[in-house]
């Protein structure tokens, strides 16, 4: 999103970017929705979609712990992540882009990139375990509000932001959902 709005409208590629956020969140609350409503009988009375909520925090916790310790040259990842960002841009001719052709393309390169990432099962878990219209409401505000700050500001930002710091302050927030999850059980 970052550069892709610094390359062409910030409007349209906040359209774009934040619209494939908003059906992806709404879509993620859906699965977690349908993954809760597995019928009692089949698990036995047990509260198995709040204890997959808890296990896929606790997992993507520890795992964004272990990433951010064998990182080895800070910020690494994300100077790679922008040229392979500022490749397909070009290979795409982006640059030329306006219009509806711009937001689909924001829309399409958002979808591709976060098909399966770690933010779409915390809101597939968090849907299953919790109020799905407060997941949905504050998935998609958080989305809104880092697409507008990587539209905005993003490039400035990726300069001054430690990877390291990022993995491991969004490691620390999957443990604490995997503990309230698990104490709202028992």
């Amino acid at each position: 999103a970052a550069l892709l709005a610094a390359r062409t409208s910030k409007l349209l590629t906040f359209a774009g970017c934040a619209g494939a956020l908003a059906l992806m969140t709404v879509i993620s609350v859906a699965v977690g929705q349908i993954f809760h409503a597995v019928p009692a009988s089949f698990t036995r009375g047990l509260p198995i979609d709040d204890y997959v909520a808890i296990a896929s925090f606790l997992y993507f916790g520890v795992k964004s712990l272990l990433d951010a310790r064998a990182i080895e040259e800070d910020n690494a990842g994300i100077a790679e992540e922008r040229e392979d960002a500022e490749e397909t841009l070009k290979a795409g001719g982006s640059e030329l882009k306006g219009g509806w052709p711009l937001v689909i393309e924001a829309f399409t390169l958002t979808v591709v990139a976060e098909i399966g990432d770690r933010s779409q099962f915390a809101t597939i878990a968090l849907s299953a375990a919790g109020n799905p219209l407060g997941v949905c409401a504050g998935a998609t505000a958080g989305h809104f509000l880092a697409t507008g700050t990587a539209v905005i500001a993003g490039s400035y930002l990726s300069n001054y932001l430690s990877e390291r710091g990022i993995l491991i302050l969004g490691g620390v927030l999957f443990l604490i959902f995997a503990f309230t999850t698990a104490f709202g059980i028992f």
